[in-house]
């Protein structure tokens, strides 16, 4: 999805979204299950260091080095980047998410934060813009957790809050078995609702005047959208086509300003 975003996105946001997107795709490969544990960390631990040299205007890493380069980003603010890297951090140590109003503040650190200060280097700051990127990344956070909690939870990481967990009386077991149990199927369907609405708030929450020069956001809320369609993929549609179409469809509606 990001590939589209940025293939559909504004020339003049093209540069600092490559940027943003190279550095959350480093991170995301640290927290993947199938990375040794003890190496993820003292990468990670690295790249917390290196976010306050880009703070500080002298990165060594050539992706934090591009985005130094960039017209404009002398006057950005790196140092909200530490957040996603803490975020990926916790997340390797297997810290859980323990209530269900810590989400969206955890979802805003990964896949918010990044988003945000792209927004900013070409000058996109308002309230608009905010709304749309938080629910955006919230919407995100659930729908990977939707396709990789089981994988996840063989790991020891619990990507759901637990105490929504406890409520629907979904316990480790549950969460590891090949098929979900009906309990953990019922929870996983009010996720999916729940990734749903907020993929639609975004998209909603966008001002039509901000909507071209921000089409990128559109084209990540409605891939984003399509994907939770498990249906779908069980008639074994061809995503890459669908999603050509899709993308290249949202974008287009979006630089009208529609």
């Amino acid at each position: 999805m990001r590939y589209w975003s940025w293939l559909f996105a504004a020339p003049e946001t093209r540069e600092a979204l490559l940027g943003v997107y190279a550095l959350t795709a480093e991170w995301q490969a640290l927290s993947d299950p199938g990375t040794e544990a003890d190496v993820a960390r003292i990468k990670l631990a690295w790249w917390g260091d290196e976010m306050g040299r880009l703070a500080q205007g002298s990165p060594v890493h050539p992706i934090s080095r591009y985005l130094a380069n960039l017209e404009g980003a002398a006057a950005i603010d790196w140092s909200p980047l530490a957040l996603p890297v803490s975020a990926a951090a916790a997340h390797v140590a297997g810290a859980p998410l323990e209530h269900a109003a810590e989400l969206q503040a955890h979802a805003g650190a990964l896949f918010g934060t990044p988003l945000l200060l792209a927004a900013r280097l070409h000058g996109a700051r308002s309230p608009s813009a905010q709304a749309c990127i938080m629910a955006l990344a919230e919407a995100q956070y659930v729908a990977r957790a939707l396709s990789t909690y089981g994988r996840e939870a063989r790991a020891g990481r619990i990507l759901f809050p637990v105490d929504e967990l406890l409520a629907a009386g979904v316990g480790n077991d549950d969460l590891t078995a090949p098929d979900p149990p009906p309990r953990l199927h019922a929870y996983l369907t009010r996720m999916r609702e729940h990734a749903a609405r907020h993929f639609a708030d975004a998209a909603a929450a966008l001002a039509p005047q901000e909507r071209p020069p921000l089409r990128h956001l559109m084209v990540l809320a409605t891939l984003g959208a399509k994907h939770l369609n498990a249906s779908e993929r069980r008639a074994g549609t061809d995503f890459r086509l669908a999603d050509l179409y899709n993308a290249w469809t949202a974008a287009r509606r979006a630089a009208a300003a529609r």
